[in-house]
């Protein structure tokens, strides 16, 4: 059966919670959307966390995703600051069962090494390889060239990343099945580049 899946990532924050879409049929992957939902001007917490809820559940509304990934808190911030990221990926998720959708969790480091090879890439990296995939007419919204230097935020490519990562590893998962069918899967950003050469691209320049 042919690969059908539509994939919500998720980088929560209590500043900013960063989200992308994707759908994916067969080896063709499709930009749905990417951006950011802003908190900073909430300064209660627990009215952050409700925020969240709220922008999560409009999110599942907006692209209605088969399954969703989130990116794992960094535990190389402070303990309040972990407290609070915390909170936020545990409300982003609770929304998530909310409406019955699966859920995956991956640390920034696997999201990386899955994205671009390297697992202490910059988030920067994480943008420019993300856009070289979605630079195609057909990979983006609307039929036209998504500009990634439109985006304010790396949260929202950071959410991309995820959900990239989670259709790698979904594809690992199913790759005795794959083989025994005839099929080709993914593990990486470099495993897929290599079956489909043509998806390799220049990034966009900043116009100076």
């Amino acid at each position: 059966m042919k690969y059908d899946k539509i994939i919500l990532g998720i980088d929560p924050g209590t500043n900013i919670m960063g989200y992308g879409a994707i759908h994916v049929v067969g080896k063709e992957i499709k930009l749905l959307g990417a951006g950011v939902i802003s908190l900073q001007k909430v300064k209660d917490h627990p009215i952050k966390l409700k925020k969240i809820f709220e922008g999560t559940i409009e999110l599942i509304e907006q692209f209605k995703p088969d399954e969703l990934a989130i990116e794992a808190p960094f535990f190389g911030k402070n303990v309040q600051s972990m407290l609070k990221l915390g909170r936020a990926q545990g409300i982003a998720i609770a929304a998530a069962l909310v409406r019955n959708i699966p859920i995956f969790e991956y640390s920034p480091k696997k999201i990386k090494q899955s994205v671009t090879g390297n697992g202490n890439a910059s988030k920067e990296q994480v943008a420019a390889m993300l856009q070289k995939l979605f630079a195609h007419p057909k990979s983006s919204p609307s039929g036209g060239t998504f500009n990634f230097t439109e985006l304010r935020y790396l949260d929202a490519t950071d959410a991309l990343g995820a959900a990239m990562c989670h259709y790698f590893q979904d594809s690992i998962q199913n790759i005795n099945t794959n083989s025994a069918n005839g099929k080709k899967s993914f593990s990486g950003w470099k495993a897929f580049l290599s079956e489909n050469p043509n998806r390799q691209v220049s990034p966009i320049k900043k116009s100076s």
